[in-house]
């Protein structure tokens, strides 16, 4: 299969970290070759809550919306989102103990990164949370 290498990971929604166990809500997708840095999240409060109805869901959003910000190279992300994308990529995707948590990192190869991302978001969050 030709295409551009692809690296990518979930975002999941930890409301105990000490337990690890976590809601899928999200995906990043980075392709190199392409240029291209992007995620899809669930951003809506109310689904949020029903979701992972022991989080801060407030916390919550801001994460997923720095995270959105710091992708884009949205200056409102603060320094991190002035980063290559590269960089950017790799604080996304970097262990943390805390209520947004990413999963390790995948690669596969893709011509079209967008369309990509959209299929993992519809694969590996929505399909898993039970919502298509």
């Amino acid at each position: 299969m030709s295409g551009h290498a692809c690296s990518h990971f979930v975002l999941r929604a930890v409301p105990h970290p000490y337990t690890g166990e976590g809601t899928p809500v999200g995906v990043v997708l980075q392709a190199r070759t392409a240029d291209f840095l992007d995620l899809r999240v669930i951003l809506d409060g109310e689904r949020l809550r029903r979701l992972v109805p022991d989080a801060d869901v407030e916390l919550l959003e801001r994460y997923l919306r720095a995270y959105a910000w710091i992708a884009s190279g949205d200056e409102r992300g603060g320094e991190i989102a002035l980063l290559s994308r590269p960089e950017r990529f790799h604080w996304l995707a970097a262990p943390r103990s805390d209520v947004l948590q990413p999963s390790p990192v995948d690669r596969s190869v893709a011509p079209d990164p967008a369309r990509l991302l959209d299929e993992l978001f519809e694969e590996r969050v929505l399909a898993r949370i039970g919502q298509t």
